[in-house]
């Protein structure tokens, strides 16, 4: 039976097992513009404390936020039109500061709308977002905004709640600028840890011959198989050093912290933009396709070549590129789609890239997009039901939020939610001294094992450098 949804409109720790009526609570929002901090030491502040963290690509945005003035979670197959719902409910009404930045709800989805959380998933739900109690908004420009957000009760007055607000944001804003930045320079290295691999090499070639044959019986056309990594340190893994690992040498990706609980922190740094909707223009990608980096220009250049040329990775490419036509064709007016692929560059690998721009044919938001294009073939496969059965009954390991839709919501100048949503690859769940990663691989039937897992190892790479290995 699938659950209802609920929405907590505090910062309590209470499982909603049991949800209750959502409060009749309004958001009430103050901003001020402050000399820039930079996102890392507010997240290092924020420790011990719910942090998240949300910087693009083109860092046209960085958000960051600690504590919860407001929790919204959602389970089953309708759990982004529930999501949608209970945002627009909560932003309904609203009581902000203009001109500032919108109030940002930050989170995402697991992989399976039947997730049911683990042990390594134990803080995390099929869908779970959070306004941040304070949000710090910087720009492409550097100019920075500090927002508090709070839920008043409905016959708390407005007025003496703004005051008493813009009282706390002053103090929080003088709080984060008194940081003494030689704290940064004292933050220990990660220390190396322990590594093991849940999965052998042997049971993966048996899970990967198993695959290609249903591919070469023309059951599928491509499917996604994902495997695992774990560290154990003697001492608490240290995210917020794996975070400015991840902000120094990742650039170009979108990078990203959810941690809902102290010590129970989702982060990473991935290349793939899922969709990112502003009223009705649209972005997505098709990624797919990976080959590593030469060691010098000349071994890059000829590396690149050969990729760019490759039967195997185009096709496994132009699957993903085909089903993004052939899903945003009926919601769009124009669509802007090269016939062939780029290469997207990252420090240790590249990937096949066909960049996507769209007009919608109306300006509903993100959330149906993220409905219509989660997971791409680029993270489940073709056909996209068969594919995920097959990695169902197949895969031994729980992806979690792994391969799936995170990123951020606010509601746009017409009435919309609109937002930004990554696809969670290149990424780590950690809790304490431990930590899972996770790498994934497209097999279609010219796919071989050895290789594939040595494509996976690859892409453990960002992660567990970033923890220090």
């Amino acid at each position: 039976m699938t659950k209802q949804t609920s929405v907590s409109l505090n910062a309590s720790h209470a499982w909603p097992d049991d949800p209750a009526p959502a409060a009749p609570a309004r958001l009430v929002s103050v901003s001020t513009r402050v000399n820039p901090i930079r996102p890392e030491q507010f997240l290092r502040r924020a420790k011990g404390a719910e942090r998240f963290f949300w910087r693009e690509a083109d860092a046209a945005q960085t958000l960051a936020g600690m504590g919860i003035a407001a929790e919204i979670f959602a389970w089953g197959q309708s759990r982004f039109a529930d999501v949608e719902t209970q945002t627009r409910a909560l932003f309904a009404n609203a009581i902000l500061d203009e001109p500032a930045p919108a109030p940002a709800l930050m989170g995402g989805f697991a992989f399976r709308d039947d997730f049911v959380p683990d042990n390594t998933w134990a803080a995390f739900h099929p869908a779970h977002f959070v306004l941040p109690h304070l949000q710090l908004t910087e720009g492409a420009g550097g100019e920075t905004w500090l927002t508090l957000n709070a839920l008043a009760a409905p016959d708390e007055p407005i007025r003496e709640l703004r005051g008493s607000l813009k009282q706390a944001l002053v103090a929080r804003a003088a709080w984060l600028m008194a940081h003494d930045e030689a704290d940064a320079a004292a933050i220990p290295e990660n220390a190396q840890t322990e590594i093991t691999y849940p999965m052998s090499l042997a049971s993966w070639t048996v899970m990967l011959h198993e695959a290609i044959r249903r591919i070469q019986n023309g059951e599928l056309k491509k499917v996604v198989l994902a495997r695992m990594c774990e560290l154990r340190g003697k001492q608490p893994l240290d995210v917020d050093r794996a975070m400015a690992f991840l902000n120094d040498h990742y650039a170009g990706c979108y990078r990203f912290l959810f941690e809902p609980r102290p010590g129970h922190a989702f982060l990473g740094a991935t290349p793939e933009l899922l969709a990112r909707v502003n009223g009705r223009e649209l972005r997505t990608m098709a990624l797919a396709g990976s080959q590593k980096r030469g060691r010098t220009a000349e071994e890059d250049a000829a590396l690149e070549r050969d990729f760019l040329s490759n039967a195997k990775e185009l096709h496994e490419h132009a699957l993903v590129a085909d089903m993004l036509r052939e899903r945003l064709e009926p919601h769009v007016r124009e669509l802007d789609m090269p016939d062939a692929p780029e290469t997207l560059k990252l420090s240790n690998i590249m990937h096949l890239h066909t960049p996507v721009q769209a007009e919608l044919n109306e300006a509903s938001g993100v959330l149906p997009m993220v409905a219509l294009l989660h997971p791409t073939p680029a993270l489940g496969g073709s056909p996209r039901e068969t594919a995920l059965e097959f990695i169902r009954e197949n895969e031994p390991i729980t992806r979690g939020w792994y391969a799936a839709p995170i990123g951020v919501l606010h509601a746009g100048a017409d009435g919309a939610l609109d937002g930004a949503f990554a696809v969670a690859i290149r990424s780590a769940v950690a809790q304490h001294e431990r930590a899972w990663l996770y790498a994934g691989c497209g097999v279609v039937g010219q796919s071989i094992p050895q290789n594939e897992w040595a494509e996976t190892a690859l892409k453990f790479k960002p992660m567990l450098n970033a923890f220090g290995n």
